[in-house]
């Protein structure tokens, strides 16, 4: 993944759900989505958004949870954005 534009979030080092899974990602070589080091550098101010994300796509609704994630994918596809 490219880097981000706020290299100093990237290198934050915090504690928490986030920054363990940042770790797992990196120590397992796997792209690590950039919203986590957001969530990790910010968790207090971003937690409504980590809530509200969960909702929206694993929430009650009457379009299946994968359906969700494929129309999410998609619509990253076209913004050129990693999904």
């Amino acid at each position: 993944m490219e880097e981000m534009y706020l290299k100093d979030v990237e290198s934050h080092k915090a504690e928490g759900p986030y920054s363990e899974l940042i770790e797992q990602g990196r120590n397992a070589g796997f792209p690590v989505p950039q919203i986590w080091h957001l969530f990790a550098f910010k968790p207090r101010a971003t937690e409504h958004l980590a809530r509200f994300t969960q909702e929206v796509m694993r929430g009650p609704s009457p379009l299946p949870a994968g359906i969700r994630e494929l129309i999410a994918a998609f619509t990253s596809r076209r913004n050129e954005c990693p999904f």
